[in-house]
């Protein structure tokens, strides 16, 4: 059961699609937008709504973030520590309403289904899941600084690793605002059966098996060391993109003139103004730019030296390009890093201000204020890094570490063999 946005919904997709290669069968609890998208790559469907269904009304695959997005996106204007509870904690709200109200559905699933083991890739609990009669495994895949440590930043900061001054006075207000949450919560879990949930935590950790998407390359393991029952999995990147060609109107003889992707993933890109703003800057430049244009494409023109789409297969694109231009949510950070590309990140909420900050300050990239950076802010971020030729080659040494270290087949491994203890 995946988080409904694109990213946690891919890594399944990713991990999935080596389980059915295996020869397991691989249910989709997902949420009921996604109907249609998951069977044709060989999953079964077994949908659950998370709110009260739109009468007669059709959505687009994770339809209800996008438009929570929408409604909120004001907020990314603001410092971190006060989208703690102008953005963060509502929603936490939010997702912790889906779960309460798709409690009843998932019971009915399970039973239905009978699974062997059950994995959930999310941010709160479904206590469904920890009390079925099947193993739980757990996946964090949305940003590492949810595994918490005296020794990293706060969560959602996008606070430098080595500057530690603030981290109190931030954790202090991510516990004004978001303990009394937590305390009707953590009751709700009790009440259906679940273990007590650790303090401020939305989330129960596996007692089988927790899996960790994020590379070791770029990881905080010597500040936050794991325990036993994590693993980690340098990336999950899908397989299931379609391939892609370059397109003839973006073909260039011009040596200084690189190819870049830009996504501001599904969620981000529905911010029409910026996506204008981005393409406004960036059609000065020489280089050249693949744009997902994200669920508002129709709202906006691209410049001559783009091309792009509402929906693009990232994972066959980004092997292709020079550079990505990204929010920094966790699955496009640890993609780029897989194909060993640099990044300039323009962060907006939730995991991308902690990916952002990582990037740069490990020189992977830069980071830039999205809503503040001059057009000649991101135009020399654009034109330094590719013209980085030690960075070039040392990213793509890190890329190939990570493509052998298969994270998909890891993870679907470690899920086999907590599937084998339920049957011994």
């Amino acid at each position: 059961m995946p988080e409904s946005a694109y990213g946690p919904t891919g890594n399944c997709m990713g991990i999935g699609d080596v389980l059915l290669k295996r020869g397991h069968e691989v249910v989709f609890a997902a949420e009921s937008s996604w109907r249609g998208k998951l069977e044709p790559l060989g999953f079964v469907e077994d949908l659950v709504d998370l709110a009260p269904p739109a009468e007669d009304v059709a959505q687009d695959a994770g339809q209800f973030w996008k438009e929570f997005i929408k409604e909120t996106a004001p907020e990314f204007r603001k410092p971190t520590i006060e989208q703690l509870s102008t953005f963060i904690q509502p929603t936490f709200q939010a997702l912790i309403d889906g779960a309460k109200y798709c409690e009843p559905q998932l019971r009915e699933i399970i039973a239905r289904q009978r699974p062997d083991v059950i994995v959930e890739d999310n941010v709160v609990s479904f206590p469904a899941l920890t009390t079925a009669d099947a193993p739980y495994v757990r996946i964090t895949s949305c940003n590492p600084l949810e595994v918490k440590g005296p020794g990293v930043a706060p969560t959602f900061s996008g606070f430098p690793a080595a500057d530690p001054g603030s981290w109190q006075e931030f954790r202090e207000e991510y516990d004004r605002a978001h303990r009394p949450m937590w305390e009707d919560f953590n009751e709700f879990a009790i009440q259906q059966g679940a273990r007590p949930l650790a303090d401020l935590e939305f989330i129960h950790e596996s007692t089988q098996a927790n899996l960790y998407v994020f590379p070791q390359e770029a990881d905080y393991t010597d500040e936050r060391p794991m325990g036993s029952l994590w693993h980690r999995l340098d990336s999950s990147v899908r397989s299931t993109d379609e391939p892609f060609t370059i397109p003839i109107s973006l073909a260039s003889s011009d040596a200084d003139s690189a190819l870049v992707y830009l996504s501001l993933g599904s969620l981000g890109s529905a911010d029409v103004d910026l996506m204008r703003r981005l393409v406004e800057v960036l059609g000065r430049s020489r280089h050249r730019f693949i744009v997902s244009k994200g669920p508002q494409h129709a709202e906006y023109d691209l410049a001559d030296n783009m091309w792009g789409a509402e929906f693009l297969p990232q994972t066959s694109i980004v092997p292709l390009v020079d550079l990505v231009v990204t929010h920094g949510g966790n699955n496009t950070t640890t993609e780029a890093l897989h194909f060993g590309k640099p990044m300039v990140v323009l962060p907006l909420f939730w995991d991308q201000y902690d990916n952002a900050q990582r990037v740069d300050e490990l020189g992977f990239g830069r980071r830039l204020p999205t809503y503040a950076f001059s057009d000649s802010d991101i135009h020399r971020a654009i034109d330094t890094l590719v013209a980085d030729v030690d960075l070039k080659a040392r990213l793509a040494l890190i890329g190939e570490r990570i493509r052998a270290r298969d994270g998909k087949a890891k993870a679907a491994s470690v899920i086999e063999a907590v599937g084998r203890t339920r049957s011994e």
